[in-house]
């Protein structure tokens, strides 16, 4: 029989030497380059493409395990049939939902992504799967993006400091993490027709550099291609992208995973860098086709060309390297634990991660907390507070063991203290509580029509002592969703009428949005008190309430800007959203005329007031942020510069505060923005603590990409460190030099 690969002859007293791949003592590369010697094209071919919907092969022959890959990035999907998407119909494959990482971008806290990532990697690892297809880290551009909820953010810098964490937490458990969708994978509706047309210093200054710090500085194991098109080629198989910036210039020694379906020419996935295929509907080249494996672009096709030597091995051989390495780091890696599923910790750590990026918008009045001593009745409002959210959504859906609704924790809370808690529908948005053989929660349906269900909680709120609102967005398509965009900035469902209705019959709403995105509020004004409450997962409810009733203290920040209206947004401001199809309908080319001036860079530009600027985010005590120094004036080259400021604690209850700190560039021979994040520091401080704050910043935090020389420049001369606790509330200025 065999162990590990390794024959067992002992019971007939024969000692065979171990084959260098298999002895641990042997340095990687070496056991790498001795199992690819001993494999056959066969083999080579085999491990490059799926064999399932979420598997690759092994090499039997030689011990090699099947490679299991599930998505990810906020819990492990469901286990799906072999060769069908729908469930399995298990009963063992639940998992722990961690909040959506535009919530962890929120937290502005690197210990937070180091948590969700080891989390992440346990439940992983119970199930046995050695990949998860996450994190993604794509800029928010444009909230009309339907897959905005799965990524980090509008900054570039946020993104990159908290995606390291995530991954090396994930991988520290032995399962690998593939960071997507690289690159420009920034709007949904035509992801496999957009060929994006952006210039090279926005390219390389917004939507690279979290891509960048994932292979230079976490080292992740995988990324996964993107489905749209950069220069005219798919980012599956793309020349520059892969080649000369992934594997040239940043060195990335890992896999390239194409996303399901995303192949589409056999001869530039050969070339152009990609690794390993997979396919959606089945092979991702013909529709119900089932079991077609061998019919991808790098299976039968790619080894009939080795054949009739238009190619030799040299190009399979470094793709089955980076595989072998990969097997190594985690399949054939027998140190990795067997993790843990569902655990209590979990748990815990998905409720401190939702509770710690929860963003009190507004707080007009101090509504909150709640304060339910005295009080006779909460209303709850909106279909929000008791539909699921772990489900739908695209490939990040997930099968729960729990979710805690809304309603549920509330109610809870409420009886603890002999107080009436009642419930309107509001509105009705989505009925549908099942993706993909996944059916959960109580049932959404409902046969009153919409003027009804207002009317209802409008009476019930003049008698309420507070009305909490959970509206927002949802999972459904047009939505927050895969595959779709949203086709309109505004509130679905009627809820800008009803909140206006709520708000003249009783001083004390309370708007909790459940969204991934921003959304236009007409009736800001006149809500008291808003709460962007994101996708939190499994403990949504229970988060939720502990910000609500003052048993944590929010602190939050937004990892974008919330603009008062889309045409502020620069996409749209400039019309570059959605693009212009080309005369034959094949593809549409959609130009980032704005450049880097996106976000936050540009409400600068173009002087817009945004309804809640980036970095924002209240708190339910008061912080005081002294003047801020640096320890020199001058920094050189290859030195580096630390700012330092006093943060007190200058209220009643216990929190925490982000210190945002801002670079502005006061000449340059190119145009920059006036200010860009380049470090931030989260402190949690009692009631009349102080402590002091230090960023330190390098030259990279001083740099721009010159397009003109194809390389990142640093120019001597003035520069003024911006700090404080938002992006337009920076309240010390720091000059300094470089040298």
């Amino acid at each position: 029989m065999f162990v590990s690969g390794v024959l067992v002859l002992a019971s007939l007293g024969i000692h065979a030497q171990q084959p260098a791949y298999l002895d641990e003592r042997v340095p990687v590369e070496q056991r790498i380059d001795d199992a690819l010697s001993r494999m056959t094209l066969n083999e080579k071919i085999a491990v490059i493409h799926a064999q399932s919907k979420f598997s690759s092969p092994g090499v039997g022959r030689l011990g090699f395990p099947d490679f299991w890959t599930d998505d990810g990035p906020h819990g492990v999907r469901p286990d799906v049939l072999w060769d069908e998407w729908e469930q399995a119909g298990q009963t063992n494959d639940s998992c722990v939902a961690f909040p959506a990482l535009t919530c962890l971008a929120a937290t502005f806290n690197p210990q937070m992504a180091r948590l969700y990532g080891e989390s992440l990697g346990e439940e992983a690892r119970y199930r046995g799967k050695d990949m998860i297809l996450g994190p993604g880290v794509n800029m928010l551009r444009t909230p009309l993006c339907g897959r905005n909820f799965e990524y980090l953010g509008e900054d570039p810098w946020l993104a990159g400091r908290l995606v390291v964490p995530y991954i090396q937490g994930l991988q520290s458990k032995g399962v690998a993490a593939c960071v997507k969708h690289y690159a420009l994978n920034n709007d949904e509706n035509y992801r496999h027709q957009v060929n994006v047309v952006v210039d090279d210093r926005a390219l390389h200054e917004i939507y690279l550099p979290a891509f960048k710090a994932a292979v230079t500085e976490a080292g992740t194991w995988g990324i996964m291609g993107a489905y749209n098109l950069y220069n005219n080629q798919h980012n599956c198989h793309n020349e520059i992208m892969l080649n000369r910036i992934l594997k040239g210039d940043w060195g990335f020694d890992g896999v390239v995973v194409s996303d399901w379906g995303g192949t589409h020419n056999t001869e530039e996935a050969v070339t152009n860098g990609l690794d390993m295929e997979f396919g959606t509907w089945t092979d991702g080249l013909t529709m119900g086709k089932t079991n077609a494996y061998d019919l991808y672009y790098l299976a039968d096709a790619y080894k009939k060309l080795i054949r009739e030597g238009k190619f030799t091995e040299k190009e399979l051989n470094d793709k089955v390297r980076r595989v072998l390495r990969l097997f190594f780091r985690t399949t054939m890696n027998n140190h990795r634990g067997q993790g843990f599923l569902c655990s209590e910790s979990h748990y815990e750590a998905a409720r401190r991660i939702a509770t710690d990026g929860i963003v009190l918008l507004q707080n007009n009045g101090s509504v909150l907390p709640l304060r339910l001593e005295g009080k006779k009745r909460v209303l709850v409002v909106g279909e929000n507070a008791i539909k699921m959210m772990t489900v739908g959504g695209g490939s990040s859906s997930l099968k729960v063991q729990r979710e805690v609704l809304p309603l549920d924790a509330l109610a809870a809370r409420c009886a603890a203290q002999g107080i009436v808690c009642d419930y309107a529908r509001g509105y009705v948005g989505d009925t549908v509580q099942s993706y993909n053989g996944v059916t959960v929660g109580r049932s959404l349906v409902e046969n009153r029509d919409a003027a009804t269900l207002m009317a209802e909680a409008v009476e019930k709120a003049r008698e309420a002592d507070y009305v909490v609102v959970f509206g927002g967005l949802n999972k459904s398509d047009f939505q927050d969703c895969e595959g779709h965009d949203r086709k309109e900035y505004g509130l679905p469902y009627g809820q800008d009428e009803l909140l206006t209705r709520l708000t003249a019959v009783n001083p004390n709403v309370v708007f909790v949005c459940i969204s991934g995105n921003p959304v236009a509020m007409p009736w800001r004004a006149s809500v008291p008190a808003i709460v962007q409450g994101w996708y939190l997962g499994s403990e949504t409810g229970d988060a939720l309430a502990d910000i609500l009733l003052g048993e944590v203290c929010p602190s939050g920040k937004l990892p974008f800007t919330w603009p008062e209206k889309l045409a502020d947004v620069p996409a749209h401001k400039l019309n570059a959203f959605p693009g212009v199809w080309r005369d034959d309908h094949q593809v549409i080319d959609e130009e980032y005329r704005e450049g880097i001036f996106m976000g936050y860079r540009g409400v600068d530009k173009y002087k817009t007031r945004p309804a809640f600027a980036f970095g924002h985010g209240l708190s339910y005590t008061s912080f005081e942020l002294g003047k801020a120094v640096a320890d020199k004036t001058e920094m050189t080259a290859d030195g580096e510069l630390t700012f330092t400021v006093k943060v007190t604690n200058t209220g009643k209850v216990a929190g925490a505060e982000v210190v945002q700190l801002y670079i502005s560039d006061k000449k340059s021979s190119l145009p920059r923005p006036k200010k860009e994040l380049k470090g931030f520091s989260k402190v949690y401080l009692q009631p009349g603590e102080s402590r002091d704050v230090s960023i330190t910043i390098r030259r990279d935090a001083l740099s721009f990409y010159d397009d003109s020389k194809g390389e990142w420049v640093a120019e001597p001369g003035d520069f003024e460190a911006l700090i404080g606790n938002a992006s337009d509330h920076l309240t010390s200025k720091v000059k300094f030099r470089l040298k």
